[in-house]
């Protein structure tokens, strides 16, 4: 239920100061340079073959492929949830439609990817946004060496927020009953410029949102949103906190670098602050 979407719940003492040193742009850095070189993450969105998303939802392997191209550090392949759809239901569970969130050694190791790698270049087809990691909360496996905080964000600045959940399978029927009405909070914020959801079958669920602001943000998360009943996410961090849905979660901040490509006709999605 992170951000509002059906996973994780957002932590509330959120630290925000210094501001960003680089804002999204939109450039391609210049090959060599230290944007160029630096760990990233990305998060992807495309709509592949039937088998194409099959095979990635199935495939597991991270780090350097045995063709030669550079692989990511770490890599989850996903299929696109529609937030506060039913249960079960096809606009629950988009097959044709993947999610791909990444973490990559340098933008160089993922531009290679998108070049010359059969899913990568379905992924180059479609939308994507680079993301400078800022803060975590809770771990993954995986993702647990990423220090609790790398840097610090100002109020106004647009952000991404990830979160990753391994659920525990008997409480998946608490897990939809406390999500989805935080699932519907998010998804009709007016701080939201796009909020979905993702899952790999059995356990592994992910949400992915993009913000106006900072603030926008800690708005929905505290419980002073605007709408009806704004305190859902509260609720629904209290009954996690009561007892917990997950058996590994972490939620990560994100400042977008770079957004590039087309999702359902959008462009531009990623605010420029």
């Amino acid at each position: 239920m992170d951000d509002g979407l059906a996973v994780a719940t957002l932590p509330t003492n959120t630290d925000i100061h210094t501001p960003a040193t680089s804002p999204i742009t939109g450039a391609t850095p210049a090959p060599g340079s230290v944007a160029d070189t630096m760990r990233i993450h990305s998060f992807h969105l495309a709509t592949v073959p039937p088998t194409t998303a099959a095979s990635a939802l199935f495939r597991s392997s991270n780090g350097p492929r045995d063709d030669g191209v550079p692989g990511p550090t770490h890599i989850e392949h996903l299929s696109v949830m529609q937030l506060g759809a039913p249960a079960i239901s096809f606009e629950r569970l988009q097959l044709r439609r993947v999610a791909v969130f990444a973490q990559w050694e340098s933008e160089g190791a993922l531009d290679d990817y998108l070049g010359a790698t059969p899913l990568g270049r379905h992924l180059a087809q479609g939308w994507h946004v680079r993301l400078e990691f800022v803060r975590r909360w809770g771990a993954v496996t995986g993702l647990h060496r990423l220090p609790l905080n790398a840097s610090t964000m100002e109020p106004e600045e647009p952000v991404v927020a990830v979160t990753l959940a391994h659920l525990k399978l008997p409480q998946l029927r608490r897990f939809f009953h406390w999500g989805r009405p935080v699932e519907q909070l998010v998804r009709d914020s007016p701080g939201t410029t796009l909020a979905l959801a993702a899952v790999r079958p059995p356990r592994t669920f992910s949400t992915f949102t993009i913000w106006n602001s900072v603030g926008a943000m800690r708005a929905m998360v505290e419980g002073h949103g605007s709408g009806h009943s704004p305190q859902r996410h509260a609720t629904a961090m209290a009954e996690r906190e009561r007892e917990d849905f997950h058996f590994e979660f972490t939620t990560l901040r994100f400042r977008p670098l770079s957004e590039h490509g087309e999702w359902e006709g959008r462009r531009g999605i990623v605010p420029t602050g």
